[in-house]
């Protein structure tokens, strides 16, 4: 056999090999569910360009002010859902996760196409790499995916895990975060308070290894409601360091930062809203009075217990505690103007810019699935399984890959 032969030979495999190499396939945390439950979950989404808060708000038909009070933005701000929020800015999207067809995942987001689009440039720029081409493809059963109609509606599956709304048996909300190529599972980890070792049981892995474009679901401290299952917002849950809207935006609910107590008082855009003071007390939602004595502080309180057949329900507690309770600490809230201050360890990558904003309109939600089956979950960890989904390969690995075959050649020649 000639040395050409074995030039051409050894060339082949070694572009397979390449290929191989760049050619990797992302991962999302799923969880399998047999109930009709479902949960308070949280996205991690980076905006592909400016857009104003409601039309973030309307790609993932989402309320405007919750999406704001998710991240502790003032909502108090004069026309604050018009206000602009620049590119690359890291937003967590509160969205409901539900079970559908065995599998925990959303089933409310809906994408309006536009002349320029594709199922590629849909998941991996206006989507921030949430959900995949072929996802988005599987869900609408789009036979073509170069052909898609100018208006037609797409369901976008985003991931989400509930996991009992807990983490080691304390209340948690559950983040769905795309991984950065220069991430590891150590520094998300202590960006998010949690530990490797809680990571990993919660994403069945089983080596602290992830991916960029993998796609890992990270508990957040919560403070819990304990709503009777009669109130419209039964199973509230709020993460730790934000604030959440309810009752009609008659009611603010807030978690942290000193514990882990959910706090709900009057909301500032409350405008026609229930009564919200305690029976037989001067008190309203929110209030608290102490008053020291030679056995402890007696300390009465109002407290907000859930909205039922419309009417705001206001309780009063009165307990006597070995001292008074400090003023409560509120998440402190960010101002929209100061919005351009990004977090660039933990957030993940931005998607590639665009040239304008890709409008959206609510409509039918269409289930899809979105997820596959994957592996094992550990022992220690939530039932939970990782799924593999091919990922579109970014230009830079061709580019390596050809750059290497092109050193080969030259020095094997």
């Amino acid at each position: 056999m000639s040395k050409h032969t074995h030039t051409h030979q050894f060339l082949f495999y070694l572009f397979i090999f390449i290929l191989g190499v760049s050619i990797v396939s992302s991962k999302s945390t799923i969880e399998p569910c047999s109930n009709s439950d479902s949960c308070n979950a949280l996205v991690g989404y980076t905006l592909y360009t400016d857009l104003k808060v409601s039309q973030v708000a309307s790609l993932f038909q989402i309320d405007p002010i919750s999406l704001l009070t998710a991240n502790a933005i003032d909502i108090s701000y004069p026309d604050v859902e018009n206000h602009i929020l620049p590119a690359k800015l890291f937003l967590k999207i509160p969205i409901t996760c539900s079970c559908v067809d065995g599998i925990r995942k959303s089933v409310s987001t809906r994408y309006k196409t536009r002349p320029a689009d594709t199922l590629s440039l849909i998941a991996d720029s206006v989507y921030a790499g949430l959900v995949s081409a072929d996802q988005i493809r599987e869900a609408n059963s789009v036979s073509d995916p170069s052909v898609l109609d100018v208006g037609q509606i797409l369901t976008v599956p985003l991931p989400c895990t509930c996991f009992n709304s807990s983490d080691n048996n304390l209340p948690a909300v559950y983040l769905s975060y795309v991984v950065r190529p220069m991430d590891t599972l150590a520094e998300i980890a202590a960006g998010y308070s949690t530990t490797l070792t809680d990571l990993m049981n919660v994403n069945a892995m089983g080596v602290p290894s992830v991916g960029a474009g993998d796609i890992i679901a990270v508990p957040i401290p919560a403070c819990a409601s304990n709503f009777p299952k009669t109130s419209a917002d039964f199973g509230l849950t709020v993460p730790n360091g934000s604030y959440a809207i309810t009752a009609g935006h008659c009611v603010q609910c807030s978690c942290g930062p000193g514990n882990l107590r959910l706090y709900c008082q009057p909301a500032s855009l409350a405008v026609s809203c229930s009564s919200m003071q305690c029976k037989s007390s001067n008190l309203m939602v929110g209030n608290i009075t102490t008053q020291p004595s030679g056995g402890g502080c007696n300390v009465n309180s109002c407290t907000y217990g859930g909205i039922v057949n419309g009417s705001i329900v206001a309780t009063l507690s009165t307990t006597l505690q070995p001292r008074c309770p400090a003023p409560h600490q509120f998440p402190p809230l960010i101002a929209p103007t100061a919005l351009t201050v990004r977090d660039p360890l933990f957030a993940p990558a931005p998607a590639p810019s665009l040239e304008g904003v890709i409008s959206t309109n609510p409509g039918t939600v269409i289930p899809g699935t979105g997820l596959r089956p994957g592996g094992m979950s550990p022992a220690n960890g939530p039932t939970g399984s990782t799924s593999d989904a091919p990922s579109p390969i970014p230009l830079s690995r061709y580019q390596s890959g050809i750059l290497l075959l092109c050193v080969v050649i030259s020095w094997w020649v």
